[in-house]
């Protein structure tokens, strides 16, 4: 099976059905199977041939979902770019995936003339756009118009399905391969646990988190395999988000932490009925205590789950399911909740042996999720992939009844006069200040203690407060060892395009002299 069926299946059984809607524009199956092998023969027509890589550049729209079964109905490899990336770093991903064919719409067509310079392996530009086509490339819709569909290539198994590059905060971007399996394992785990929230004649899926992302593309495909309408904004708007839900009676939304909390602080958010809304999910970045009570006020008729996870798990580990954030117990709330059906999950020790119920060490995982390896790196592919599991670089403690918490990442661990602090339990300290919107610890190096814990804190408009107050706020909650040796107050902190803190810029911009 490949990520294509999905669109045979629906264009056989409910052809009139609406498959995507784009603002006033609906899509049906019908029309989709149409147009996405009219599409692939139009790649095909460009060179596009078995493993070739196909990159898009695009903010989301139902010509991206088309290119996400098109490419591999061609028999080619999906390479989705990171939208806030530079021109220099999407070269490097463009060259060092191979990539022979990029898409691009109106947003980043400006981009072409410094890519084409900067790329050495680029052979084809198409612009998927609504404006004027620039010199130097095609036009999606002639394209298709004069292209002859072609049977699908039936890429499926081990077959490569996409090369996703991991963030490139630090040093260069990494190729995770992930096969049609892997996708398609980690889709079905979520379905398993969401399938009843999905699978009734009303339900509506809202696309407002980037599709280059795995979790947006991991939504995606789970949308495809259950024949659900797929709506799609460009980008991620708290506004825009509010108003598409109440118009569309969307029944299901994935946002990140940080854009919900854009979204609950919206000052029209009160004005919009979002009762129509049955399933949240939330994930990408860990969730602060006080961000989660405010969703659970704010949203009482909507099941929330939690997923946990990474890009080279396709995304999917863990979930929390919303029977779970009924619970009163709030270690459990505050988990990452339980491994998937798909997945296996321990907490292991330096020495590769999983750890007693509720020590910390790494979070591992195995399973038909874990990625094939990291695009011509065969070192690092051996390193994460050491002993069958994928080492996830995530610090956590599993409980008696599987329940896994994740409490830093591995990096971001602060050691501070010989004692672990470990940032994320800060940061829920810190957040839970009545004055505090968003906040970010760090580690910073510090002559007496090694490193000192460093947070970064943005306010609510209108409020202020000192570091002195948040302290010793914060030494309330927490030992005091533990609590911010310094603070430093900000307007907004740097996020990447999937909502999670860019912790490396913080760190970058605080040593500065």
């Amino acid at each position: 099976m490949g990520i294509t069926q999905p669109v045979h299946r629906w264009a056989q059984q409910t052809p009139e059905r609406t498959a995507v809607i784009d603002g006033a524009a609906g899509t049906t199956f019908r029309e989709l199977r149409e147009r996405v092998a009219g599409f692939a023969g139009a790649l095909r027509g460009l060179g596009v041939g078995p493993d070739d890589r196909v990159a898009i550049l695009a903010l989301n729209s139902s010509r991206y979902l088309e290119c996400l079964s098109a490419i591999p109905w061609a028999g080619g490899v999906l390479n989705p770019v990171n939208i806030r990336w530079s021109a220099a770093e999407v070269a490097f991903s463009l060259d060092d995936s191979q990539t022979s064919v990029l898409i691009v719409d109106d947003t980043f067509a400006g981009l072409v003339p410094a890519l084409r310079a900067a790329s050495s392996s680029v052979r084809e530009v198409v612009h998927m756009g609504n404006a004027p086509t620039g010199p130097g490339m095609h036009d999606y819709e002639a394209l298709l118009a004069a292209a002859e569909p072609i049977p699908d290539a039936n890429r499926g198994g081990d077959d490569l399905a996409g090369i996703f590059y991991t963030g490139g905060t630090t040093g260069f971007p990494k190729g995770v391969m992930l096969s049609h399996d892997n996708v398609l394992a980690s889709a079905m785990g979520g379905l398993i646990v969401t399938a009843a929230y999905r699978l009734t004649p009303d339900a509506r899926v809202l696309h407002a988190a980037p599709l280059f992302h795995i979790a947006g593309f991991g939504v995606s495909l789970m949308t495809s395999i259950v024949g659900i309408p797929q709506v799609v904004l460009p980008f991620f708007d708290p506004e825009q988000v509010a108003a598409t839900i109440e118009r569309e009676r969307i029944t299901e939304v994935f946002l990140a932490p940080t854009m919900l909390q854009m979204m609950l602080e919206h000052p029209k958010f009160a004005d919009h009925d979002l009762s129509s809304l049955r399933l949240l999910t939330y994930g990408a970045s860990p969730i602060t205590a006080a961000l989660l009570d405010r969703v659970l006020a704010a949203l009482p008729g909507t099941a929330l789950i939690q997923a946990y996870g990474q890009t080279e798990l396709s995304p999917l580990a863990t979930l929390l399911s919303p029977r779970d954030h009924l619970d009163a117990d709030p270690a459990k709330l505050r988990s990452a909740g339980r491994p998937c059906f798909h997945a296996e999950v321990r907490i292991v020790g330096p020495d590769e042996r999983e750890l007693a119920r509720g020590e910390i060490g790494e979070i591992v995982s195995r399973g038909d999720h874990v990625m094939q390896g990291y695009w011509n790196r065969p070192e690092e592919t051996g390193q994460a992939l050491r002993g069958g599991w994928m080492h996830t670089g995530d610090l956590g403690f599993m409980d008696a009844e599987g329940y896994v918490t994740v409490v830093d990442r591995l990096k971001d661990m602060i050691v501070t006069g010989a004692e672990n602090v470990y940032s994320a339990e800060v940061e829920n300290a810190v957040d839970a200040h009545p004055d505090v919107a968003g906040c970010a610890v760090i580690g910073l190096p510090d002559p007496e203690w090694g490193e000192r814990v460093h947070a970064v804190v943005v306010l609510y408009p209108g409020r202020e407060l000192t570091a002195e107050l948040l302290r010793a706020h914060v030494k309330t909650l927490i030992a005091g060892y533990k609590a911010p040796r310094s603070v430093e107050f900000v307007d907004a902190l740097p996020l990447t395009a999937a909502g999670k803190v860019r912790k490396s810029v913080l760190r970058e911009r605080t040593n500065q002299p």
